[in-house]
């Protein structure tokens, strides 16, 4: 949880741009933050928001080794070329987007890495916001060897047919039966993607399927509730929230 450190515990970390294996037998790069530690420590895999691989994401990686936990964050952008973090972004939206299937295999390469790791406990944990919420969702359905997975406000989890593409081919939700791993969901009642219809329909759907699921969805928050970068960022939904997921993890991966 938030500062419940002991302040004379010993503090340090390690967080670098790497290579690894991803789609198509390519390396790509990755930002790998984890704790300098003699103990062995769970993973997290965190895919990349619409807004690319950005310093948000690069800061929640090192976030979530403050409290002991080894990340990767794959460039999953990469086939998109390189620049800042809006230039990438807005190349690979005029092209259709990534791939789900390249972003799922990039996803499975960083799982690999952080279980082949010598100082890895064996599990790992996924988690995504927005675009990459939905990534998450999929991972945790579709790459086997995950241990949990947070989708945080996904868009595009619940989709009609008329809003799939070459790119994203298969609605995410659709994958539900295939779920076999703890879900935790964080969603905002006010976004309008995922709508407050949209999250109803995927709990039904998890419900129904007899998955383990649990949701936390927010008053007065819509999109992007950790983003403190943004108007959008809510402190007291966020820092909940955060704890939240924090909890969740310790729980299934520590």
């Amino acid at each position: 949880m938030w500062n419940s450190f002991n302040t004379g515990d010993y503090s340090g970390m390690i967080a670098e741009t790497i290579s690894l294996a991803g789609h198509g037998g390519k390396n790509i790069r990755a930002y790998y933050s984890r704790p300098i530690t003699d103990k062995a420590t769970p993973g997290i895999v965190l895919i990349p928001h619409m807004p690319g691989w950005d310093e948000w994401c690069r800061e929640t990686c090192r976030r979530f080794t403050e409290h002991g936990y080894s990340v990767l964050c794959p460039d999953i952008y990469q086939d998109f070329g390189t620049g800042t973090p809006p230039e990438v972004s807005k190349r690979m939206w005029e092209a259709g987007g990534a791939l789900d299937s390249s972003v799922m295999e990039d996803t499975a390469g960083c799982l690999d890495f952080l279980k082949s790791k010598p100082g890895s406990n064996g599990k790992v944990g996924v988690i995504g916001m927005c675009s990459g919420g939905r990534h998450a969702f999929l991972a945790a359905c579709t790459v086997p060897g995950f241990d949990a997975a947070v989708d945080c406000w996904g868009g595009g989890v619940v989709a009609s047919k008329d809003q799939l593409t070459p790119a994203r081919p298969v609605a995410p939700i659709d994958y539900t039966e295939q779920l076999e791993i703890p879900l935790l969901g964080i969603f905002g009642n006010d976004d309008h993607n995922p709508t407050r219809e949209d999250v109803n329909i995927l709990e039904e759907r998890l419900k129904a399927a007899g998955k383990d699921y649990e949701f936390h969805r927010y008053e007065g928050a819509g999109h992007g509730i950790w983003y403190y970068d943004k108007p959008m960022y809510r402190q007291e939904a966020a820092m909940d929230s955060f704890n939240k997921t924090l909890e969740f993890f310790d729980r299934h991966l520590k």
